[in-house]
């Protein structure tokens, strides 16, 4: 851990006051409040609680908000706040399969039991500026066809491959086996799925991203199809011993994604189709894509392939895919390094002084050569 030197406070107090004053801006113009941001700026909440390792839409704003939109800077202060917590146990497993669906699309089937549930999306929209939105008021906003989320029994689109036999077999942990927790325990290599999917689940949107189009460009021999990508709210239970039951603590939204890969199969295993499966806080289909890609990725080993990319080593993708850890890293550059510098600077005078002496003895030996030659 970086930790900053004292010094300069009389600066520091004002450049305190001063990022206040700039948080602010013009006080013309109302301050935006945290229901605006919450209900407004959604996507950006998601994912600031998400790399964040917090649900928790307002806390979300709010650091939005002190973060200036800065949405790592955000997320950082949401992962700080969550360290205070108290911590009382652990959830049930949620179950998307009961989502209260807002959305749900796949690119394999047309015709789905369930149908097809566009729900609200930027991939139909064209992508030119809509200069209505900078008026005072975005007035009335016409009401959709259907407005209530469906939950009906919507079967996977895995589950029907299943049912060909074309599809891998879910991966099912035993119930007592011991899962891995990222915000307790530091990383540590082999990593199993668990801890895998926990890291992806935090990591950087950009940084998964990434290393999903490499892996569709060959970096990786993994062109998926999008299985499905569902997003809605789910019920988190926790089960009371003193109860001996499960209550509801209430609901999240999440969207969940599962890509499915082609394999040829193995002298063990006749070919079929395998998964790679992403589920993030909030409406992120783009970080759980890529996740979901990346965790197929990943699982190289286990399906008997060949390593021949970065985002098939798990240390690599692991190590440099929290951003948290990455900016405190970056960033701590910022901080006075004058004592090591000033080692730095000797050194490399001292260096500099032997190379210059070196090549002018190589030269005077040079000079006597060709006068003794002479």
């Amino acid at each position: 851990m970086y930790v900053a030197v004292k010094g300069g406070e009389k600066a520091i107090r004002n450049a305190h006051q001063l990022l206040t004053k700039r948080r602010r801006g013009d006080t013309g113009v109302p301050a935006l409040t945290l229901d605006q941001i919450a209900e407004q700026l959604a996507i950006s909440v998601a994912r600031v609680m998400g790399e964040g390792s917090l649900y928790d839409e307002q806390l979300a704003a709010l650091a939005i908000k002190q973060a200036r939109g800065d949405l790592i800077e955000a997320a950082f202060l949401i992962r700080a706040y969550r360290t205070t917590l108290p911590r009382f146990g652990y959830s049930q497993p949620i179950d998307t399969g009961k989502m209260l669906v807002e959305r749900r699309i796949s690119a394999t089937y047309k015709d789905l039991p369930g149908g097809q549930l566009l729900g609200p999306t930027f991939d139909y929209s064209h992508r030119l500026l809509d200069f209505a939105l900078a008026a005072e008021a975005d007035g009335e906003i016409e009401a959709p066809v259907r407005r209530t989320p469906i939950d009906e029994p919507m079967p996977r689109v895995t589950d029907l491959l299943d049912d060909e036999g074309l599809m891998e077999a879910d991966p099912v942990s035993a119930e007592d086996a011991p899962v891995g927790d990222l915000t307790r325990e530091p990383l540590s290599f082999p990593a199993d799925r668990d801890l895998r999917l926990q890291n992806l689940a935090r990591g950087d949107e950009g940084f998964l991203l990434s290393l999903a189009y490499s892996s569709q460009r060959g970096y990786g021999r993994t062109h998926p199809f999008t299985g499905e990508i569902r997003y809605g709210a789910v019920e988190v239970e926790f089960f009371a011993e003193e109860l001996g039951f499960a209550v509801s603590l209430g609901t999240i939204k999440v969207t969940e994604c599962q890509m499915v890969n082609q394999f040829q199969g193995t002298a063990k295993s006749s070919p079929k189709f395998t998964r790679g499966y992403g589920l993030v806080f909030g409406q992120v289909e783009r970080k759980a894509m890529a996740m979901s890609m990346v965790d197929r990725a990943l699982r190289w080993e286990e399906l008997g392939e060949e390593q021949v990319a970065p985002v098939q080593d798990t240390e690599f993708v692991m190590s440099h895919s929290d951003n948290i850890q990455a900016t405190g890293f970056v960033e701590h550059l910022k901080l006075p390094h004058y004592v090591d510098f000033q080692a730095e600077l000797e050194l490399v005078r001292r260096m500099r002084g032997e190379w210059f002496a070196a090549r002018e003895a190589e030269e005077k030996a040079s000079r006597n050569q060709k006068e003794a030659a002479e």
